[in-house]
């Protein structure tokens, strides 16, 4: 469902989100208090909430939180992968990961880089399969172990994430 969730356009994944605004309170004097600018959205079908609230424009608060929303959709969401999916080749055939790899195989993007939160979907997907053992993930992605520590520490979110995986399949978190 995440790939169905992700693929959609700003509009319509709004349109699945109950979508709350209030006022926030902190620093911004008196128009933050007297403006509802802060955005709540709740994704019906996954459950995901995100919030965004430092902008004094609920426009620009409610296209954070969309943004924020697609994020968490790959954070969050695990896709159960067949053993037959678990191959370098087929991996490298994905379209959510394929295009994030280099000549050489390797993972090296930036989170501002618009094919980075999808390959962390991929990754993080890969790395449940294999119950977050990380070398046997970097070899079914076509990569080094080293590249895949390097790119699950590039994101705070990401590197978090990893950990719970790890740590809910026994092993001990990357530091």
């Amino acid at each position: 469902m995440r790939a169905a969730w992700t693929a959609l356009t700003d509009e319509q994944l709004l349109a699945q989100c109950e979508v709350d605004t209030y006022r926030a309170s902190g620093p911004g004097g008196q128009k933050r208090n007297k403006t509802s600018s802060a955005v709540r959205l709740r994704h019906l079908p996954s459950s995901l909430l995100v919030i965004a609230e430092e902008s004094r424009s609920q426009h620009e608060n409610k296209a954070k939180a969309l943004r924020r929303l697609r994020k968490a959709l790959y954070l969050e969401l695990r896709r159960t992968l067949a053993p037959d999916d678990l191959t370098p080749d087929q991996l490298a055939a994905d379209p959510e990961y394929g295009p994030a790899r280099d000549s050489e195989g390797r993972l090296h993007l930036s989170v501002k880089d618009p094919r980075f939160w999808p390959a962390v979907g991929v990754v993080l997907d890969v790395l449940a399969a294999f119950e977050g053992r990380l070398s046997e993930a970097a070899t079914a992605l076509g990569t080094t172990t080293a590249n895949l520590g390097d790119f699950l520490q590039s994101d705070d979110k990401v590197h978090e994430q990893a950990n719970r995986l790890r740590t809910r399949f026994g092993h001990k978190p990357l530091r």
